[in-house]
């Protein structure tokens, strides 16, 4: 009876160990699995604010210089290109991920179950033993016989149901370290993947804006300024555009030399007075000597 009672401690401790390491990996696993999803939920939404960016960077590539136009739009078709790859990254983090983490809800209560039905056959052999003692205490005759059967009946049967469970805990032991490995190597593969991509179209994506040629967008923007005629409308401006003090100067400027012009004609015109009456002078002393040399 004693050996019984220690058999009876033995597997109480086995089933206490298994019954801790299920809640374990209830517990953990579903913090993982929810925390995961809301890893997979940010990396959607993510993805969304993503395709707002590219719409925008569209709309404004549509009102820029040729260059810049170009280059923004060449930008945004990489990283819309990259949010393809995203949503691939979100689904395959889902499936490979998510939902085998999610079905040990139901791995666990399964294996819950069968924990139940091992305490319900153990709970059933402790009652088998405890009337079998108080039997041979209280009426010593073939009664314990009968009680004896009962507690060999329950024994075997938490005995089978015992070894049924350690089996059990066994292949779920087993399963959750293999799953484990599955689980974690499949979310870096997958964001090996789509970081691997990511960095092949940013690069794509870095070259396409680098190229953009800010000297022949700045000749456009210059050109959409000043029209090819500007030049000539400038000099139009500026010959009609003089301050009143610059015309009141050209004014007096041409009266001066209009008066200096006349001043010069009339000092002609008395220098030539002059040599006309010098000659007459001349002429009438010649006409007086003539006359004095007839006498």
């Amino acid at each position: 009876m004693m050996l019984l009672g220690r058999g009876l401690d033995a597997r109480d401790n086995q089933t206490r160990q298994m019954q801790d390491a299920v809640s374990n990996v209830e517990k953990h696993f579903g913090e993982l699995c929810q925390i995961f999803a809301g890893y997979v939920r940010k990396t959607a939404r993510l993805r969304d604010k993503a395709d707002l960016l590219v719409n925008e960077i569209y709309a404004y590539a549509a009102t820029e210089t040729p260059n810049l136009k170009v280059g923004l739009k060449n930008f945004a078709d990489e990283f819309s290109r990259l949010q393809d790859y995203r949503q691939a990254e979100v689904d395959r983090l889902e499936a490979k991920v998510v939902e085998p983490l999610k079905c040990y809800g139901t791995i666990v209560k399964l294996k819950r179950d069968d924990l139940r039905a091992t305490l319900t056959a153990k709970s059933r052999e402790a009652k088998q033993l405890s009337q079998l003692e108080k039997t041979r205490q209280r009426n010593p005759s073939d009664l314990h016989v009968i009680a004896e059967n009962e507690l060999q009946r329950a024994t075997m049967d938490a005995t089978r149901t015992t070894r049924h469970l350690e089996e059990t805990i066994d292949n779920f032991e087993k399963q959750k370290i293999r799953d484990i490995k599955n689980i974690f190597s499949e979310f870096i593969t997958i964001e090996m993947l789509f970081h691997g991509k990511a960095l092949e179209i940013y690069t794509a994506a870095y070259q396409n804006i680098q190229n953009i040629d800010e000297n022949e967008d700045l000749e456009v923007f210059r050109s959409s300024l000043y029209p090819p005629d500007y030049q000539s409308r400038l000099d139009i401006v500026r010959a009609n555009s003089k301050s009143p003090l610059q015309r009141t100067g050209s004014s007096k400027s041409s009266l001066r030399t209009a008066q200096i012009s006349r001043r010069m004609l009339r000092k002609d015109e008395e220098e030539d007075e002059e040599e006309d009456e010098d000659d007459e002078e001349d002429d009438e002393e010649d006409e007086f000597d003539a006359t004095k040399e007839v006498r």
